[in-house]
């Protein structure tokens, strides 16, 4: 199957590691061309030297009101165009409801929350019909993930935006996706395991409620990212697609 990616444009933050990378890999193995973020200029280069031809990288914190003018103004002059943007942001500092403090509040919602609705606002204003917009959340959308409760409280809040986006853009033929990982077997994932002071036996724990009985692997997710983000999915739109195995219940 083609998914019509082939020399389409996008823009995946957070793309130096984990499911963004995933993401970006996915994209160009596909033939999209693909500028990648990250915070660190180093990290930013070394991953554009690995992820190879296609790729384009430029340091950005999406906490910075500045920075979707830069990216988006960046991909056109790389690539003479743009048809969508990943918004992919690490996740905020762990911890149980009475433990987090203002300060990690405050930091999580610049960069996780109020960071990601203006990039969507930026892309709504630049991308043409056809176009898409992608959000990396969490399966805590539906359900609280424990030790993650500042995740916990602006993931819903992101996807509830997302929708309404979905909504106001739809007449413009601009589309608006969310992904819903779970247990996905990524940095960010085993550091989570090994909070409980046993990685192995909170692993096992976990994929014993997996219906596929295991964790995701970043390129399932990154082909999926894939799929919602090309024309092949191009009458998909408001939906979160949760990306855990079968892990939720109900339909």
């Amino acid at each position: 199957m083609d998914l019509g990616l082939r020399d389409r444009v996008y823009v995946v933050t957070g793309a130096t590691r984990g499911l963004g990378r995933a993401s970006a890999e996915a994209l160009l193995a596909e033939g999209a061309k693909v500028l990648v973020t990250g915070r660190e200029q180093a990290a930013v280069d070394a991953a554009v030297k690995e992820l190879g031809a296609g790729a384009a990288g430029l340091a950005a914190d999406n906490a910075d009101p500045g920075t979707p003018e830069r990216l988006f103004a960046e991909a056109r002059a790389r690539f003479g165009g743009l048809d969508g943007v990943l918004i992919s942001v690490g996740g905020p500092a762990p911890g149980f409801a009475a433990e987090n403090t203002d300060a990690q509040w405050a930091t999580a919602f610049d960069t996780v929350f109020l960071g990601a609705v203006r990039l969507a606002r930026a892309a709504a204003d630049v991308l043409p019909a056809g176009g898409v917009i992608g959000f990396v959340l969490s399966a805590s959308v539906h359900e609280p993930i424990a030790g993650l409760t500042i995740s916990n409280g602006l993931r819903p809040g992101l996807a509830g935006f997302a929708k309404s986006l979905a909504n106001d853009l739809g007449p413009r033929g601009i589309r608006v996706v969310g992904l819903l990982p779970n247990r996905i077997d990524t940095d960010r994932v085993r550091s989570l395991d090994a909070l409980s002071g046993d990685a192995e036996a909170s692993r096992a724990a976990n994929e014993g409620r997996i219906p596929l009985r295991r964790y995701g692997t970043p390129e399932e997710f990154g082909r999926t990212a894939a799929f919602l983000l090309s024309p092949a999915a191009s009458y998909l739109t408001g939906v979160m697609l949760p990306v855990d195995g079968g892990a939720r219940g109900g339909f």
